[in-house]
């Protein structure tokens, strides 16, 4: 059996939690605070480290629970939770054309706000399958529902971004 290093291990999987927070809080602050807490979360169960079968599969868990929990605290406080990630699309084939640019970055922006308003499980179904590059397996070991569950909400989330986007940039909505 693997011997697992929280250093090897878990430390290089921050940025894949964070970005798996993010999509759930929609809140900066909140996703670090979630990242922290499941680091945290993780280390003090190290003892049960030889009995996971799989550490990221396990961390996402434990993040994606908190990012909810936290949501809940959030909701019952009636806190807003409205500090949308909004990190500007650089390419450089878009640089020498400023209106391109600005068309690109609106697109990109609408792009997040429509998946911001998906409800949390397509968002996180999408975040781990086209933003981490998870496997519908390991997607469904995440968050624990079935391979066909993760297909179908995959699915559903794609189509009603894509609808929802194509009546923006028709109507102007």
């Amino acid at each position: 059996m693997k011997e697992i290093s929280f250093r090897n291990d878990v430390l290089p999987l921050k940025n894949e939690l964070f970005r798996l927070a993010l999509r759930i809080t929609l809140n900066n602050a909140e996703a670090e605070d979630v990242v922290q807490e499941t680091m945290i979360k993780v280390w003090n169960r190290r003892d049960e480290w030889h009995a996971i079968e799989s550490m990221e599969a396990f961390c996402l868990t434990v993040c994606r629970n908190l990012a909810l929990d936290k949501n809940k605290k959030m909701a019952s406080q009636g806190r807003s939770m409205d500090d949308t990630p909004g990190a500007e699309p650089t390419d450089d084939s878009t640089a020498s054309n400023p209106e391109r640019k600005a068309m690109l970055t609106d697109s990109v922006s609408l792009v997040r706000r429509l998946i911001d308003s998906l409800p949390e499980a397509q968002r996180s179904v999408m975040q781990l399958r086209d933003i981490e590059g998870k496997s519908y397996k390991e997607i469904a070991t995440v968050l624990g529902i079935s391979e066909d569950r993760v297909k179908v909400t995959l699915f559903r989330a794609r189509q009603a971004i894509r609808q929802r986007f194509n009546e923006t940039e028709r109507y102007g909505l």
